[in-house]
């Protein structure tokens, strides 16, 4: 099954994957990096390209990206520890959950692509993953994942 999940999009966790994993059917998570959000690169100021497609979602709106930054200040801290980049911390955790889920992080930019298989050779460990856990727990993820209009073709 291929969807969308990452630390900012885990409404899969309660039901989805719990099935899969009983099923013995893989998982390929899209945007594990928050659709770019997740690697540290953007904030409330970055100015979106006018034909760029996040300036539709209610989560790139400038309060609601504003209001996430702490998720990216999470692994901005856990990256500085680990000698690694936001993006590489969001990627080890989706890929720490299930030894079966496959990520795929799309770029255009081979330093990014580069920089996206380092997360491979990133190792979270258990008190890191638990840390992220505690922390993430107290980040209210705020703004839709998609237009209001678009809801009952895309969920929630």
């Amino acid at each position: 099954m291929q969807s969308e999940y990452s630390l900012w999009m885990r409404e899969h966790e309660l039901e989805i994957i719990p099935t899969l994993q009983e099923l013995g059917i893989g998982f390929v998570p899209f945007s594990p990096l928050g659709k770019g959000f997740l690697t540290g690169k953007m904030d409330f100021t970055t100015s979106l390209a006018d034909n760029d497609l996040r300036r539709l979602l209610p989560r790139f709106a400038p309060e609601a990206m504003r209001a996430n930054q702490a998720l990216v200040d999470l692994l901005q801290h856990i990256a500085t520890a680990k000698q690694a980049t936001p993006a590489q911390i969001a990627l080890a955790w989706v890929l720490a959950q299930k030894p079966w889920f496959v990520p795929i992080p799309g770029t255009t930019k081979l330093h990014r692509l580069e920089e996206n298989l380092g997360a491979i050779d990133l190792e979270l460990t258990s008190r890191d993953l638990q840390s992220i856990e505690e922390a993430a727990a107290h980040i209210q993820i705020q703004g839709a994942r998609v237009p209001e209009s678009l809801q009952s073709q895309f969920g929630r």
